[in-house]
């Protein structure tokens, strides 16, 4: 297991470096020239230079990638301001390092994604198994129609319904708000509330139908008739074997999007004015912040690989199979 770990981190490490690369690659394919946005209409050419020497836009951008590679291990100094390692830049745009940047928006996009997901887990998983012990009666299609209606929306169409509905027209919840969880745990959860219903409500959704689906896979396999002619109570087979059974899938998937939603979840964000990682990369690429974008890009890369590790990893614990092997 250890050498597996290993390997996989070594891997992850190449796709990281792999990602960063094409995001430099692919911002230098931009026509807009972000040096020239910075310096203003009143640019003169000689500041225009200037800007470009600071923002180090008059090297070639394999020298620029490498210096802001190095500087993940080494650190840097940007206007001034030392950067320790890791270092991930500084965004001249907003006159700030990128490390502090995304540690000011990642617990917005990490109070999101834990909230939701434990809402959009208990009950997706919830139905799904009660529409798969009750296979084919009124229950299971209730739950299965229900869930295909709903995973067909999308967030900023149910988002703004959302709004109307429940803070605007009759002000049963608060407007969409981040607030620290050390500050004010009261004001967090009730800020928050109204963008956790919308995400988890089209997520609870896809874990119905992934859930049942993968039961009563379960369900029809052999081992479990095995179990239920042997004798085992109904609940005993569903719980014991089937439930297990269908976890692999579960956890698969789990695993991959919480990584996507820490990432940030864009529309999300937008939708309801949340600064996190998401809503802060569509302003890094509007605004042709390419330390800012490369340093989003990342960190949403490195949570997807961490996670699809964790998920290998926990396949181990799930089914004895994958450990002895």
């Amino acid at each position: 297991m250890l050498r597996f770990l290993v390997r996989r981190s070594l891997g992850a490490l190449v796709i990281l470096v792999i990602v960063s690369m094409v995001t430099y690659a692919l911002f230098f394919a931009i026509p807009a020239d972000p040096a020239r946005l910075y310096c203003g209409k009143t640019c003169t050419p000689e500041n225009l230079a200037l800007i470009r020497h600071d923002m180090g836009f008059d090297k070639s951008w394999p020298v620029q990638y490498w210096d802001w590679l190095s500087a993940i291990f080494t650190g840097g100094t940007y206007n001034g301001v030392n950067c320790s390692a890791p270092c991930f830049g500084y965004s001249f745009d907003k006159k700030e390092l990128v490390g502090s940047i995304l540690a000011d928006r990642f617990p917005t996009t990490l109070s999101l994604t834990v909230g939701s997901a434990v809402i959009f887990l208990l009950f997706g998983i919830g139905t799904g198994m009660l529409a798969a012990h009750k296979q084919g009666k009124a229950l299971d299609k209730i739950a299965s129609s229900a869930s295909l209606i709903v995973s067909s929306m999308q967030i900023y169409v149910a988002g703004p319904l959302a709004l109307v509905a429940l803070v605007y027209s009759t002000d049963l919840l608060d407007q969409p708000n981040y607030v620290p969880i050390t500050q004010d745990p009261v004001g967090w959860f009730t800020g928050l509330l109204v963008p956790w219903i919308v995400l988890s409500l089209i997520w609870t959704a896809n874990y119905t139908r992934m859930t049942r689906s993968s039961m009563v896979e379960q369900l029809s396999e052999d081992y479990v008739r095995t179990a239920r002619a042997k004798g085992m109570s109904g609940t005993s087979v569903f719980m014991r074997y089937a439930w297990r059974g269908a976890m692999g899938t579960i956890v698969t998937v789990f695993g991959i999007d919480l990584g996507v939603l820490l990432g940030g979840a864009i529309i999300t964000e937008t939708t309801f004015s949340l600064h996190g990682l998401g809503e802060l990369a569509i302003h890094s690429f509007n605004d042709s912040d390419l330390s800012l974008l490369v340093g989003v890009t990342v960190v949403a890369a490195t949570l997807i690989v961490f996670f699809n590790i964790i998920v290998d990893a926990a396949y181990a614990l799930i089914d004895p199979r994958i450990r002895l092997a």
